[in-house]
């Protein structure tokens, strides 16, 4: 263990991603599965989750940003692989070049990648995107019948391959939220314009993680599920990680770096927001907001030491935060664990996201570069190595 694991370490368990990519992929079992490993796979280590992921059978992942694809095509990476968040003067040669398949939202984008076909003499694998009612990237529906004649007049030029036409829902994690209707509704008007003009994509998709669990009729051809496959309940709306059949991968943890009894009254931390009921025993936690923690949980973060579950006492501070023990007692050294798979008492992301009026997602991907990620393989009771590369296709 190196000396910065020794102060605080997030260990991701590749067991778990597998299983729960195999979990989420026996949801929908007519379509294909997209592991989404962006944000350095939500704060999990992004190659070592999608080689995992591959292993369990996803035959795709995707990522945001072009550099988040490339680091994935440098470790090994042969099969597909999407990346959706472009703007303009984008790395755009290299991804056609790397066989990287591209979000399209609009004619600017079509024309740059289409240079970028051209440059190189490559067919660029491009997937269309049609804002059904999310407001955020994607084709307005006045313009996708241009875009979608513009794409079909390059395929015919041999310039591109619109290998995809996709969407994503803004309220899938609330079922029976009237958006989802009219979302899908307007996805099978955007794939029939599609169809008209003369485009024959491999894949139609819509379903995140949400609607992957609750909404079959939305499966297409592929599903793409992000926080699912590292175990967190996508809302509270459709019940815990355990209610769903998931197991978080990440548990974080840290060595106590102080315990020291003090007297009744005796005030914590910045602004003194918490004081002393009486005589007790305070233990110092080397973690902070600059790690991740959020702020917001003052007062109240979970954190399980000496087998019981404690809250954090005071504000939480830039690298370190306290708990009172009451009247147990513990060691410098001691662990503490702030949140796991919460099979040994400890809290989980989610309830630390309830603390902090958050989601699951923003607690995880948080998790700041101070703290080092140690990869291991509960199937196997081992520590993962880091040597073998990413290889395309599924297990």
């Amino acid at each position: 263990m190196n000396e910065t694991a020794k102060r605080a370490r997030a260990t991701i368990d590749l067991a778990a991603v597998r299983s729960n990519v195999r979990a989420l992929g026996d949801r929908a079992p007519r379509a294909e599965l997209m592991a989404v490993v962006k944000s350095d796979g939500y704060g999990h280590g992004a190659v070592r989750c999608a080689r995992a992921a591959r292993e369990a059978g996803a035959g795709w992942l995707g990522t945001a940003l072009p550099e988040e694809a490339f680091a994935l095509r440098a470790a090994g990476d042969t099969g597909r692989l999407m990346c959706w968040l472009w703007t303009p003067g984008g790395p755009w040669r290299r991804a056609v070049e790397q066989d990287i398949d591209i979000s399209v939202s609009g004619l600017w984008a079509l024309r740059e990648v289409t240079a970028a076909a051209r440059e190189c003499g490559r067919t660029a694998r491009v997937q269309l995107k049609i804002d059904t009612g999310l407001g955020r990237n994607g084709c307005a529906p006045a313009d996708w019948p241009e875009l979608t004649a513009a794409a079909r007049a390059a395929e015919a030029e041999g310039t591109l391959r619109v290998t995809g036409v996709w969407s994503h829902f803004a309220c899938a994690d609330e079922p029976g939220h009237p958006s989802i209707a009219l979302q899908l509704t307007a996805f099978h008007e955007a794939l029939a314009i599609a169809g008209r003009a003369g485009l024959r994509p491999e894949v139609r998709h819509i379903a995140n993680t949400p609607a992957l669990l609750t909404l079959p009729e939305a499966h297409f051809d592929l599903v793409r599920t992000g926080i699912g496959i590292y175990g967190i309940s996508p809302s509270p709306d459709l019940g815990t990680s355990q209610e769903l059949g998931l197991r978080p991968a990440m548990t974080l943890e840290a060595a106590l770096a102080s315990v020291k009894r003090v007297p009744g009254g005796h005030g914590v931390s910045y602004g003194h927001q918490y004081t002393t009921p009486r005589e007790t025993t305070l233990a110092l936690v080397p973690l902070g907001y600059a790690d991740g923690i959020p702020r917001h949980a003052s007062n109240g973060g979970p954190v399980l030491i000496a087998g019981a579950w404690r809250t954090v006492a005071g504000r939480i501070a830039m690298d370190q935060f306290v708990v009172d023990l009451g009247g147990d007692h513990a060691e410098p050294g001691d662990r503490a664990v702030l949140f796991g798979p919460g099979d040994g008492g400890e809290p989980t992301a989610e309830d630390w996201a309830r603390v902090a009026g958050t989601i699951g997602y923003e607690i995880v991907t948080r998790i700041g570069t101070r703290v080092p990620r140690v990869h291991v393989d509960s199937a196997t009771r081992s520590e993962a190595g880091g040597d073998r590369t990413l290889t395309g296709g599924t297990a």
